[in-house]
């Protein structure tokens, strides 16, 4: 081609993308309006919005008996770890199709892996089948039945952890509460419901089953763990009536305080189950004296109320409360010891049943109530500088592997500088120390030696 030809090419194409460039020049700005949001149409009903988030805890923890980090014994330790960082993708691609992804690590401070990598919790595809009445939807996802908060909406937290004990399953055989499978949500008055169908990962490949093996293991008759035979699908559902205002259910997390802008009143009830999933061991008298090995289903439900609303609306002081009741069915006896960002990993000879660090025993067969409560003081109540939001929760589980309850207990209060995108929270908890009995096998709470911790927490997100 001769330098004739190619001089009118390259006029035409210019002429051409000015043309574009004239016909969109008229709002470049407004496609922004909302921060790290793009706008794909005019009317804004389709988008493509990106948020990220930190949490970053500065922690003294009075370490449980006989702890160590890599064979050195520490009382206490004093540590900075990464507790959440996230990262988002979402759109509205056409009138009827929603994507949604979430990516980022979790759990990183001075005693694990370095260089942790980014992980995906969320991607999953969604069509509106018909209005807000139902959508369908699949991926790896975190819509999860049981309880309000085995799917929180982490930067919305009331205190500087979520209610880890509605979490019942984290990291045993889903990822963080994500597991693969399909999905069914909708609102259709006051009520708002969701119900999903997943596959379970396999024990096997979890960072850290029970015990801190690889892989569960029957450690005595009578008493189950999660099966290491391949996993049956799990089938959950949560619906609850919503009295006040609507929350959204566009994401499958729920929020931990609305921060005086909504008057929110539900009551909700869910549920979870899968086949199999656990086993335990029974001596069989027909096998003169031989250990039979017995499948057990996993069996959660749960009921629970949520109440968060303004008191002024101008002022947007407000009130929240959270109650729940949760029934757990692990199999005769399943108990599992865990602790968030825990700050040692082993124990010596002077060691309890909780085992290193923060850790105590968290989930088990048995019965679950929670409850939290939070009073927010108008938005200006410290002037430019934001407003305060003072909070207490309380954990108290019946396990049938433990003869004494195992109370938990948390106070706290958040400084909330620009809503939840810039908020401080310093928190202190109080856990129970347990004790197996030598002489009787019981495990019981040794009341002299309770155990607390204290968190310094700053939240960034945008």
């Amino acid at each position: 081609m001769n330098n004739y030809y190619k001089k009118w090419i390259a006029i035409a194409l210019s002429c051409y993308v000015s043309g574009i460039g004239a016909q969109n020049a008229a709002t470049p700005s407004s496609r922004f309006k909302d921060g790290l949001k793009i706008y794909l149409n005019n009317d804004s009903s389709r988008y493509v919005q990106g948020t990220g988030l930190a949490q970053i805890w500065l922690r003294y923890n009075d370490n449980n008996p006989g702890s160590t980090v890599f064979g050195t014994p520490r009382s206490s330790s004093i540590d900075v770890g990464l507790r959440r960082v996230r990262y988002q993708v979402l759109g509205q691609v056409t009138q009827h199709i929603f994507f949604y992804t979430q990516f980022g690590l979790n759990n990183v401070n001075s005693i694990s892996a370095r260089k942790p990598g980014l992980f995906l919790h969320d991607v999953t595809a969604e069509y509106k089948v018909y209005k807000h009445y139902l959508s369908l939807g699949m991926g790896l996802s975190g819509w999860n039945g049981t309880a309000r908060y085995t799917s929180s909406a982490v930067g919305s937290i009331l205190g500087t952890d979520l209610p880890t004990i509605e979490e019942a399953t984290n990291d045993v055989n889903d990822q963080f509460v994500r597991r693969l499978g399909v999905y069914a949500k909708g609102q259709a008055a006051k009520l708002d419901y969701r119900f999903s169908v997943s596959n379970p990962f396999p024990v096997q490949t979890a960072a850290t089953a029970p015990g801190g093996s690889a892989v569960a293991t029957l450690s005595s008759t009578n008493t189950a763990a999660y099966s290491t035979r391949a996993p049956e699908l799990m089938y959950q559902g949560y619906l609850k009536w919503q009295f006040f205002d609507k929350e959204s259910n566009l994401l499958p997390y729920s929020a931990g305080s609305y921060l005086g802008k909504k008057r929110v009143l539900s009551l909700g009830a869910g549920f979870a189950y899968q086949k199999d999933a656990m086993w335990y061991t029974m001596p069989d008298a027909a096998m003169a004296g031989n250990i039979d090995t017995i499948p057990a289903p996993l069996q959660q439900v749960g009921i629970d109320l949520f109440y968060d609303s303004y008191i002024d609306r101008e002022k947007q002081n407000g009130i929240t409360v959270y109650l729940a009741y949760l029934h757990y069915d692990f199999g005769p006896n399943y108990i599992r010891n865990a602790g968030a960002m825990n700050v040692a990993n082993g124990t010596n000879a002077s060691g309890s049943f909780n085992g290193p660090g923060n850790a105590a025993p968290l989930i088990g067969t048995g019965e679950v109530a929670y409850a939290q409560a939070a009073y927010l003081f108008r938005h200006d109540a410290l002037g430019k500088r934001g407003t305060l939001q003072p909070y207490a929760s309380t954990s108290l589980a019946t396990y049938q592997a433990l003869k004494d309850p195992v109370l938990i207990t948390s106070m706290g209060i958040n400084w909330i500088m620009a809503g939840q995108n810039s908020k401080l929270s310093l928190d202190y908890q109080s856990r129970p120390v347990f004790y197996r009995q030598t002489a009787t096998g019981e495990i019981s709470e040794v009341k002299s030696a309770r155990r607390g911790q204290i968190v310094l927490q700053y939240q960034v997100a945008f």
